[in-house]
């Protein structure tokens, strides 16, 4: 269907749209018109993709003096497969109604390991080592040994890309990293380079958070990107998060001795090259006297991680005396290692800011601030300089300058904090030195300032004033909706005592309770013995998950729960859970049901589907606070308290109920769907608690469904079930429009359909 909104024609590839879908495009629209930010958040299942990527190409489409391109950042692969399959179906519907004026290039970027097409190399096994891989048949002096001495092995694909120069571009259409992959082998051209380069020209960019958020990936990819770009953060309720992991570094005994494995095996390398090729040692010594910037157009292969800290806050000035040599470079960086295994040699846990540490580094290892700053430069130009190839060798002395350089750039907004061990396990000393980041602001800043418009959007976003102060920035448009359905299909619970009036709650004090243990188990009970199919159980953590199933394991609950369904549990081992999953799933097709025990914050809750039959019910096993007595969360707190007014109950309750709001959200995926969700916490009936869930989940939490015991739990789940097995009317027959077709839409211009969308 077609329609017009404003002055911009919409072209949606389905018959019919959901009017939460529509009124989202509208804000959209607006903040688009604005050259502004926004934050929305739309309820899970109701097509937010499809929403976003018709709206922003139409707007395109409408200017064709101007086009905007749109940069789409995913979390997963999985989900940036997902968008660009949406998008394939766009495309070709925007195609048949407009001819070949709408044709654009979209396409999705990932890792070498995603993208590569070279047998050899993709036999490593993680991602460090693909990318060495890579280097070692494509960097440009491994190409000049080549073109010398025939048996020196290089990439066919990558020479046979470079050959076609100008002429390897890609035809306009939507590629997902498949069709590039087959585009690539079809021609004998390297797929990931390809993308790289096409980057800059395409309309759409679909590609994973780092890109973006993280200065080291950002400053390769990104910086060819226009202004005039609107970028998209789905799932965007941990973006905080994401931002602050990009800047945080943490350093292991392990990581000390690794480095000081690099520093011999660099200090080799570079009486190797004194003997044979002196002049390349002077060369780099003269162009580092001149300024980091002449470093100039490296090659794209040469091409490494960039800065750590952000561009701006290097200026391009002439590298420090003391590091120009390679030799007095390697002379800091051992003192430095030093000074940091001397460190990690206490008793007690320290916390210092970045300002005090650098000031105990120059006192006692001798090395200022400003040298600091330059370490991930230096060390960059070095490798490059002695022709390093097996970068995945050399990670451990890279973090090390990474922490030296973040420590030398940032002044506030972070901490060093040194524990001995680890607090849940005191007996094994393990010490480690964190770096870590407390402002979320840092990271996302210069994607706010560089791009006019950008969108956060997610299911999740409540309560949504928060965001604005954890983010630092000021959103024209933000807005939550809620869903519009023709039946209650969403029935959520709070459960806050059991069948023998008892509190329930994961509280600490109360959580190792025999009686909430009993009275959980008992709950689960109940609900396989009337709930069909798979039923989700999220619990609080990975220990006091396996506490509670060996507890239910001993006094018999769970083989009176195996007798209705098979019991499925995710681990902490990717293979194992997948494993898990698929045989949940087994067990859910075939009708035998299943249930998932699952954790808030593991991977499960945060990727993965329960839609239809997989999913009737989720039970949230308590709130899923933070580890609260970790330093560097009470140093994060510390810093949002002071710096942006936010509290340390309401920080943490947010965080809490984001969480637990993403779990019992895997549940619903389509308005077609319907199952119910069970708060079991006597803490969400407290109404500060309760009223941070998402207004979708809110306005479905009817007062009776508010303090239930479990036997009244029993009966309502029994009621709802009894009513969703009713045939219904999809369209909303009642009065209540849930599909608009596009005459809805044209009769809306009129004003005589607002009155039933709302």
């Amino acid at each position: 269907m077609k329609f017009q909104i404003e002055d911009v024609t919409v072209y949606f590839p389905y018959d019919h749209i959901y009017p939460e879908q529509y009124s989202y495009m509208i804000e959209l629209k607006r903040a688009l018109d604005a050259k502004g930010h926004c934050l929305l958040e739309m309820p899970t299942g109701t097509g937010k993709t499809i929403a976003l990527l018709s709206l922003i190409t139409s707007y395109s489409l409408s200017k064709p003096q101007s086009p905007i391109k749109l940069i789409y950042c995913t979390r997963t692969v999985h989900e940036m497969e997902k968008t660009l399959a949406e998008l394939k179906l766009l495309h070709n519907y925007q195609i048949k109604h407009l001819g070949p004026q709408a044709r654009i290039l979209a396409i999705g970027l990932s890792s070498r390991k995603n993208l590569c097409v070279n047998p050899t190399v993709l036999a490593a096994e993680n991602r460090d080592s693909v990318d060495a891989g890579c280097r070692k048949l494509t960097a440009s002096w491994v190409r000049a040994m080549a073109a010398e001495n025939p048996n020196v092995s290089t990439c066919q694909f990558f020479e046979n890309y470079e050959k076609a120069a100008s002429a390897a571009v890609l035809p306009p259409g939507v590629y997902t990293l498949q069709d590039l992959r087959a585009f690539g082998k079809e021609k004998g051209w390297c797929p990931y380079f390809l993308a790289r380069h096409m980057v800059q020209f395409a309309n759409v960019v679909v590609y994973s958070y780092q890109y973006l958020l993280d200065p080291k990936v950002a400053g390769i990819i990104s910086k060819e990107m226009q202004k005039e770009s609107v970028v998209v953060f789905d799932e965007a309720h941990n973006i905080d998060n994401v931002c602050i992991e990009a800047l945080s570094v943490s350093v292991r005994r392990q990581t000390l001795e690794g480095a000081t494995r690099n520093l011999n095996r660099i200090s080799q390398e570079i009486d190797r090259f004194k003997a044979t090729d002196a002049s390349r040692l002077r060369a780099e010594y003269n162009r580092l006297v001149e300024g980091l910037a002449l470093r100039g157009n490296l090659p794209i292969t040469d091409n490494w991680l960039s800065n750590p800290a952000l561009p701006d806050d290097i200026l391009k000035e002439a590298v420090p005396g003391n590091i120009r040599r390679a030799e007095h470079f390697l002379h800091v960086l051992r003192r430095l290692v030093q000074y940091l295994r001397g460190r990690l040699e206490t008793e007690n846990v320290e916390k210092e800011s970045p300002v005090g540490f650098v000031a105990s580094i120059t006192s006692h290892a001798g090395i200022d601030q400003k040298t600091l700053k330059f370490c991930y430069d230096r060390l960059h130009s070095l490798m490059l300089t002695l022709e390093i190839t097996d970068t995945d060798e050399f990670l451990h002395i890279q973090t090390i300058c990474d922490f030296a350089t973040l420590v030398g750039t940032y002044g506030r907004g972070f901490s060093i904090i040194i524990e001995p061990f680890d607090e849940r396990m005191p007996h094994i000393p393990d010490p480690v030195l964190q770096l870590s980041c407390h402002d979320a602001s840092l990271a996302i800043k210069p994607v706010f300032d560089r791009f006019q418009s950008v969108v956060i959007t997610s299911g999740t976003l409540s309560p949504i004033d928060l965001y604005p102060r954890l983010l630092n920035f000021h959103p024209v448009v933000s807005r939550s909706f809620t869903m519009s359905l023709t039946r209650d299909c969403i029935c959520p619970m709070v459960l806050t005592r059991g069948s023998d009036q008892l509190p329930v709650s994961t509280k600490f004090d109360m959580r190792s309770d025999p009686g909430v243990v009993r009275n959980y188990g008992k709950l689960l009970l109940e609900m396989v013995s009337v709930v069909p199919d798979g039923i989700v159980c999220f619990f609080v953590s990975y220990s006091y998950m396996d506490g509670i199933i060996n507890t239910w394991n001993d006094t018999g609950i769970l083989k009176e729960i195996m007798q209705h369904k098979l019991v499925f549990i995710e681990t902490q081992d990717v293979v194992e859970t997948t494993l898990a999953l698929d045989n949940y799933r087994r067990a859910c097709d075939c009708g035998r049901g299943a249930v998932f025990f699952s954790v808030a914050r593991g991977k499960v809750a945060e990727g993965i589907d329960f839609d239809r039959h997989y999913g009737r019910l989720v039970i949230m096993f308590g709130v899923p606070f933070q580890y609260t007595l970790s330093k560097i969360l009470l140093a994060r707190l510390e810093y949002l308290r002071d710096t942006f007014q936010i509290k340390e109950g309401d920080f943490l309750t947010f965080d809490a109920l984001r969480q637990a709001a993403q779990c019992v959200g895997r549940v619903i995926r389509s308005k077609a769907d319907y199952g119910m969700m069970i708060f079991a916490d006597k803490r969400y009936s407290r109404h500060d608690k309760r009223s941070k869930l998402p207004s979708w989940i809110l306005s479905h939490l009817k007062d009776a469904n508010l303090n239930l015991s479990t036997d009244m739990a029993l009966h309502i789940a029994r009621e709802f079930l009894r009513k969703m097995a009713q045939p219904y009317d999809k369209t909303g027959g009642s009065g209540r429009k849930t599909l608009l077709s596009q005459e809805d839409l044209e009769k809306m211009g009129d004003g005589s359909m607002q009155e039933m969308l709302y």
